[in-house]
């Protein structure tokens, strides 16, 4: 698979790099390249009993906009990303509105790949950082 705009534009616009979770959760890829991700999600259909913003959600979006940018670095070593670990920091709730993710990558090598993303809602302020770690593998046959 290669990595021009227009491929990774019909990926991102057909849901394959989202999944099926990311598309149930609502995630929309704004911007995707090996050098920068993100990415918004609605609070509605994603909040705990409590009426917050799910911790999990946030994890959720944080994988995908570090395993994207993972998978778009990957390719160039015919390799493919899965995430290894993820941690996460929950600053402040969200109730309301969506919240936008960008992740960045801290160490992008031909065996792993590390991002930090920060998840912020709608009036800048940020609810969530967190870092995920990729393997990248060789890609099935």
């Amino acid at each position: 698979m290669t990595t021009d705009a227009d491929t990774l534009r019909e990926l991102l616009d057909s849901g394959a790099l989202i999944g099926g979770l990311g598309k149930t959760m609502g995630i929309e890829i704004t911007e995707a390249s090996a050098e920068r991700v993100v990415g918004r999600m609605p609070v509605e259909g994603n909040r705990q009993p409590f009426g917050l913003l799910h911790g999990g959600a946030s994890c959720v979006l944080a994988e995908s906009l570090g395993s994207i940018g993972s998978t778009v670095h990957a390719q160039q070593f015919g390799r493919v990303a899965v995430g290894i670990e993820i941690n996460a920091t929950h600053h402040r709730s969200a109730t309301e509105g969506h919240v936008t993710g960008v992740a960045t990558p801290v160490h992008l090598g031909r065996t792993l790949a590390t991002w930090d993303i920060t998840i912020s809602d709608d009036n800048g302020k940020k609810v969530c950082t967190s870092r995920l770690t990729c393997m990248l593998r060789d890609a099935p046959q």
